[in-house]
Formats: C-alpha cells, sequence, structure tokens
C-alpha cells in the first residue's frame, strides 16, 4: 500500500512538474503600455520588431531591431538573442508577431511578449515611434 501510494504522489509530482513548465513557455500577449513601460524602463530586454525593413524603416520603436519574420533566416538571426532576456515582439498588428513569438518559443527562449495590437496599437496610444 505505501509503494502504491508513494508511485502515486510521485506521478502527481512529475504532472505538476511538467505542468509549470507548460505555463513557463507561454507568450504573454502585453499593452502597449507595458510595452512602453518596458522598453523606457527595463534595461535588460531584446525588442524585435519582425516586420520588413521597408515597414521597419518608415517607424519603429525606439532600441527595436528588424528581424523580419518573413525572411527565411529569421530562426537563423533570433538565434543570436539571449534566451534568457526577456523579448517583446512586435509587428503591425500581431499577426507576423504571434508567429515569430510562437518560433521563439519553440526555440526556447523563455520570457516571450508579444504587443497585442501590434505598433498600430502603440500609435493609437499617441506612443512615440522612431522615423
Amino acid at each position: 500500500m505505501k509503494r502504491i501510494l508513494f508511485m502515486a504522489l510521485m506521478a502527481s509530482f512529475v504532472f505538476l512538474g511538467s505542468c509549470k513548465q507548460a505555463n513557463d513557455r507561454e507568450i504573454e500577449m502585453v499593452s502597449a503600455m507595458k510595452v512602453y513601460e518596458a522598453v523606457y524602463g527595463e534595461e535588460n530586454l531584446q525588442l524585435v520588431d519582425v516586420r520588413t525593413k521597408d515597414e521597419f524603416d518608415v517607424s519603429h520603436l525606439k532600441n527595436a531591431q528588424n528581424i523580419c519574420v518573413t525572411s527565411p533566416d529569421f530562426k537563423e538571426k533570433v538565434a543570436s538573442l539571449d534566451k534568457e532576456k526577456p523579448v517583446y515582439v512586435y509587428c503591425k498588428k500581431g499577426g507576423r508577431s504571434a508567429k515569430a513569438a510562437s518560433i521563439l518559443k519553440d526555440m526556447g527562449f523563455t520570457k516571450v511578449y508579444d504587443l497585442q495590437g501590434g505598433i498600430t496599437s502603440w500609435q493609437e496610444e499617441g506612443l512615440e515611434t522612431i522615423n
């Protein structure tokens, strides 16, 4: 009986541990204001604009680097980012950044944040962009 109880307890720990691990790997959708606070408050983040170079050149967020998610070398380029530091991604409205965030999570990045509504929501909030 003790053996069965012990095995059930161990299985529970494994199950709960795997649930926590899955939760740690979720992509967090964040508002424009949350990204603003991070960009202007945290020094330890990575901000990635996943739009095309032409879109990036029109306007982008302060300190953003442009790594286009539709480029064939996207994975190669993001591999140079630090997997342990927070990564914030954005695009125009959220479609491409969702794809990029998913790729980053699959590659083992631990903290991935996706700007809900993309740069469009950022601009609707009246927040600064770089031209």
